[in-house]
């Protein structure tokens, strides 16, 4: 996903991830396709993004090989799904560690509703972006429950 500049090319791989994760609306598209929202319509209905940049910026994840493109049934016209590669997985801690430093550091506009994230596994809150410091394992897909800022009562299961 290029930027301004490529940097795909670089030697540190901190200017190569930005290359790839360095788009806001990347990391958003991703922070749904997490939450289970994989068409197209409702991406573009939750983030109140335009149907060009969604479908550039949903190409060009599909191109650095984060997601997947389905099809599925159901219209006259070719539909599609979009899901997590593994490699799409991997950036769950990246997601966190924005998460968290956002609400470390950034206002919110409604202080009571915050976004958590949750062990599954122990029900521990997550106070690290990729490690449970309850049970002392990985937070992945599998043993992850987020409580998003906008619902914070109803609980979503990474796990597909």
């Amino acid at each position: 996903m290029a930027l301004r500049t490529n940097w795909s090319e670089q030697v540190c791989p901190i200017a190569r991830g930005v290359d790839v994760l360095g788009d806001a609306w990347a990391l958003l598209i991703l922070r749904e396709v997490f939450a289970g929202n994989r068409r197209f319509d409702p991406i573009r209905s939750d983030l109140g993004i335009s149907d060009a940049v969604l479908s550039r910026r949903l190409a060009e994840l599909v191109d650095a090989g984060l997601l997947d493109k389905v099809a599925y049934a159901g219209s006259v016209r070719p539909r599609w799904e979009y899901r997590l590669t593994p490699s799409g997985a991997d950036t769950l801690p990246v997601l966190h560690a924005v998460a968290r430093w956002g609400a470390g550091h950034t206002t919110s506009p409604d202080p009571g509703r915050i976004m958590t994230v949750r062990c599954a596994d122990c029900g521990t809150d997550a106070r690290s972006a990729d490690w449970c410091t309850g049970c002392r394992r990985p937070l992945t897909r599998s043993n992850t429950i987020w409580f998003r800022a906008r619902d914070p009562r109803t609980p979503i299961s990474l796990a597909e």
